[in-house]
């Protein structure tokens, strides 16, 4: 309901009674605000020294000595630096300055806990609005009822008590962003937790924004390395697609985002690593490792930790996302790592019980695939025409025993275009990474490859389904024909060759002259156990004394007939000296 559909009272609070001449001032404005008669009632006190507080409804104008100074500051904040010289401009601002009856948004804080607040008296709060607590912390609208307001808090809820005032900021959430936050490690809402001092940030942005529309996206045909063979050549992923990492606990899930992450050096690709209820020492350890490569460089972290609440857990992702289309405004290309988003939907979901939200298949709100598909479908690859950016989302989510087929892991494949599954047993057999040829797939595929890995990729993951379907059927067969047994062990050579060492990522020429040797059956022979060996030994070969094709192979990314023939018949010469 409006104001002027209301009746509304209003009360003045001073020290001294207003005059007759005030009271029918007071009237007048009342009058021309509201379109209402109303006579104020005043109150005794002593509380507003040099002035007045008046109270219509929820709306109220502090006009005492505190409330005209807070205008003034509010007023000199927004004041720009002139070439680091702001005295002139603060002299101007103070002189040209005018106190102003500006109404603030009031209400009341009913009940508190868990880090929800309710809050009466705001009637005219909207969703996702930040509000401002008596004691300074701040809280956003998650709820809107008919008479009050459910209210998440981002600080402690010690501060809140029931009864203090809570004022309207008319903002949506939002978190600092700019240059200045590569490198460093940052909590939900932007403030440093490095220890390295404060941040300059370059403008505020909303954590929530609409989506890019179709008409300001491109395809997605431009490939992002991942330096990890076996995602690379089969699975590829591109800028501005969203490619999930799914598996069960301890399957390296994190240590390919962090490889991903490590790979995009000296590629003009900025990172960003959201970490949601992690553990802070795991945070700090994936820190140092990032550091250790020269990663952090280019990368924000940005830390919900276990041990935060609930809220900052929940905003964390969408913080990070806000940090990352700065950047792709600016025409730049951003790789971001949720790193869970399983835990985000726990977090999610214990806000949306504590503020008495339906609970629906496994106690999930109704609106958590919403939750998701708002993140998510901000990974984009702009158009040329406003500047060409892009965000490329990994989202990482959790199983329970491989059930892929659970209420959170199903909601984020629908959104997604791919997925890498990590499976336990071939993690535990010493697969690692411990992709799943069979599960796993990239809904952009080629396109996101260049020509020379497409070509030396050919028929990989044709040969690896055959291998592992013959390996199931043969297990138990004592007797093994030569032919069957020479398929087996070119397959268990193509398992061993896309086994990876971590933070060892491949570079381009790398993988496709492996390809193409392995590929030819040139590595037939060879011990398992020693197909690594060859492999580095080959590799090493090809970057001492055959250069030219290594740089022709990257800055080109092309793979003619005659390159490949020259691989294989380089390949061969080396498998006849290998011992």
């Amino acid at each position: 309901m409006s104001n002027e559909e209301k009746i509304l009272s209003a009360k003045i609070y001073s020290a001294v009674e207003p005059s007759k001449e005030q009271q029918a001032r007071f009237g007048r404005f009342l009058k021309s605000r509201y379109g209402q008669d109303i006579e104020p009632e005043w109150i005794r006190s002593d509380a507003f020294p040099g002035g007045f507080r008046m109270e219509v409804g929820s709306d109220v104008y502090d006009w005492s000595v505190g409330g005209r100074f807070r205008q003034l500051r509010d007023t000199l904040i927004k004041v720009p630096t002139d070439n680091g010289n702001i005295i002139p401009l603060l002299r101007e601002s103070i002189s040209s300055w005018t106190p102003e009856a500006l109404a603030e948004q009031v209400g009341e804080v009913k009940t508190v806990g868990d880090g929800i607040a309710t809050v009466v008296g705001l009637d005219q709060a909207t969703y996702g609005e930040i509000l401002l607590f008596a004691d300074g912390v701040r809280g956003m609208v998650q709820d809107i009822r008919e008479t009050e307001i459910g209210c998440v808090l981002f600080g402690d809820d010690d501060d809140v008590v029931q009864g203090s005032s809570v004022k309207r900021t008319g903002k949506t959430a939002g978190t600092p962003v700019g240059e200045g936050f590569l490198g460093r490690c940052v909590d939900a809402l932007g403030t440093p937790i490095d220890g390295l001092g404060e941040i300059e940030a370059s403008g505020y942005m909303p954590v929530e924004t609409p989506a890019p529309s179709i008409i300001d996206r491109q395809p997605v045909d431009t490939p992002l390395e991942t330096g990890i063979f076996s995602i690379d050549s089969m699975f590829p992923i591109g800028r501005g697609q969203r490619e999930l990492i799914i598996g069960d606990r301890q399957t390296g899930k994190t240590a390919i985002a962090t490889d991903a992450i490590i790979n995009q050096k000296g590629k003009d690709c900025i990172c960003i690593y959201v970490a949601i209820g992690q553990k802070t020492s795991s945070v700090v350890r994936i820190q140092q490792i990032l550091k250790k490569h020269g990663a952090m460089d280019y990368t924000i972290i940005v830390s919900a930790s276990a041990s935060d609440t609930a809220p900052l857990q929940y905003i964390a992702p969408y913080a990070g996302c806000a940090m990352a289309e700065y950047f792709m405004n600016k025409g730049k290309d951003v790789l971001i790592v949720y790193d869970d988003l399983s835990k985000h939907a726990v977090a999610y979901r214990a806000l949306s019980l504590l503020l008495d939200r339906s609970p629906g298949r496994e106690a999930y709100p109704g609106d958590v695939f919403y939750l998701h598909s708002r993140l998510l479908e901000r990974a984009a690859r702009l158009s040329d025409r406003i500047g060409g950016g892009s965000i490329t989302a990994l989202p990482i989510v959790e199983t329970q025993a491989g059930d892929v087929s659970a209420y959170i892991p199903t909601n984020i494949i629908s959104i997604t275009d791919g997925q890498i599954f990590l499976e336990s047993d071939l993690f535990f057999a010493g697969q690692r990474p411990a992709v799943n040829v069979g599960l796993s797939v990239s809904r952009v595929g080629g396109d996101a490859q260049t020509k020379a890995m497409k070509k030396a990729a050919g028929t990989l993951r044709i040969d690896l389904a055959q291998y592992r379907e013959m390996e199931v059927f043969t297990q138990f067969a004592s007797d093994l024909d030569d032919q069957t047994r020479a398929q087996l062990e070119y397959g268990q050579g193509l398992m061993r060759m896309l086994r990876q060492k971590q933070y060892k990522p491949k570079s381009q020429h790398e993988q496709v002259i492996t390809l193409v040797m392995a590929l030819a059956h040139t590595m037939q022979g060879i011990d398992p156990d020693d197909v690594n060996k060859f492999i580095e030994g080959l590799i090493g070969m090809f970057e001492s004394e055959h250069r030219d094709i290594c740089d022709r192979i990257d800055s080109t990314g092309q793979l003619d007939d005659d390159l490949k023939q020259e691989i294989i018949d380089i390949s061969a010469k080396y498998r006849e000296t290998y011992k």
